[in-house]
């Protein structure tokens, strides 16, 4: 299990160090959000362009924090581009309930292979369940796109 730890720790190490999807996208056409975790200081700012058919076309992220939410926004933003907004609350539904928060009543239990099949990249924060303080900044990116599709919704 060791080897799979320090894999995992590797691949968090590198999207904080090599973030996908760094930058901005002007708004309109996108929507930007801006997240705030009180607690630690972390920052996350989403860009989200969807097109008429729900499909996110274009994902910037930007923001400051610690490694956690900085590689965590970037796999997520490396995961959602390209799918449709339904896809991407799917996914965010699975990372969630891998992280054991959110609704997971019904959700049937996943073994790690069709987790890393599901999720790839964003399955090395799974170690983050251990540190409960740490779950927010996990989190924080996603919580952020979930509130650019409802801002999104509104307009």
């Amino acid at each position: 299990m060791a080897g799979l730890e320090d894999l995992y720790k590797e691949i968090i190490i590198d999207h904080h160090r090599s973030p996908r999807n760094r930058g901005e996208l002007p708004t309109p056409p996108a929507t930007r959000t801006e997240g705030f975790n009180p607690l630690c200081g972390d920052e996350i700012v989403v860009y989200v362009d969807v097109d008429e058919s729900g499909t996110i076309v274009d994902m910037k992220v930007g923001g400051q924090g610690c490694s956690i939410s900085q590689a965590s926004a970037s796999m997520m933003s490396a995961a959602v581009k390209g799918k449709t907004m339904e896809e991407a609350r799917e996914l965010m539904a699975d990372f969630k309930a891998m992280l054991s928060i959110g609704d997971t009543a019904d959700a049937e239990p996943v073994d790690e292979a069709t987790q890393v099949r599901r999720m790839g990249d964003m399955v090395a924060l799974k170690g983050v369940m251990r540190f409960p303080a740490r779950i927010k900044c996990a989190t924080l990116s996603w919580n952020t796109l979930e509130q650019a599709f409802a801002e999104r919704a509104e307009d």
